[in-house]
């Protein structure tokens, strides 16, 4: 059977569902003591989530990017999720999706979730023929992310870096990787 084009994969319970951000130390740190966001993470802008453990780590370069080097596994609740995904505005305007650009633009005005459909990755950044979500989160989207959605959030950077190094090193890794599955929205 040939994989979707989109399809959400994740590691999940049957009440959480994991999601990688990358920050700097302070924020990170923080983060992890409160087991939320603090006061050195902004409110002001759109903070985005990702399922793709491999996407996170094309995206924060495997926490060797600067302002990327923490991290972080976020398990937050299934509903919450689930709401921020049955809210969200795609981020890009087609044709196909049944309604004029004036429309789709007045939709992400007034929506506080956004979502994207990139490439999917695999452990050395590469493309692959199928897409995996993000989920951008601003105001009333992040207030709730930060204060009811968030139910863990352990910082994985130690088990990053050994993955990281080992892939240099020309070591298989694939069966050291989180086990993602495909994720159906309740």
């Amino acid at each position: 059977m040939e994989r979707p084009q989109r399809e959400i994969r994740a590691v999940y319970t049957d009440e959480t569902i994991r999601v990688y951000q990358a920050y700097n130390r302070t924020i990170a740190e923080a983060a992890v003591r409160c087991g939320t966001f603090g006061a050195h993470f902004s409110m002001n802008r759109m903070t985005w989530i990702k399922p793709s453990f491999l996407w996170m780590m094309y995206r924060c370069g495997w926490g060797q990017k600067q302002d990327q080097e923490r991290v972080l596994a976020i398990d937050i609740s299934r509903a919450g999720f689930d709401k921020a995904v049955k809210s969200a505005v795609i981020s890009t305007y087609s044709e196909a999706l049944g309604i004029t650009k004036e429309e789709w633009q007045e939709q992400v005005r007034s929506s506080d979730v956004r979502v994207q459909w990139d490439p999917e990755k695999d452990v050395n950044g590469n493309d692959l023929p199928y897409r995996s979500i993000q989920i951008g989160l601003r105001g009333e989207a992040v207030k709730e992310y930060i204060s009811s959605w968030i139910v863990k959030i352990t910082d994985i950077t130690d088990q990053v870096s050994e993955l990281y190094a080992l892939k240099e090193a020309g070591k298989d890794i694939s069966g050291m990787l989180p086990e993602e599955k495909v994720y159906d929205i309740r």
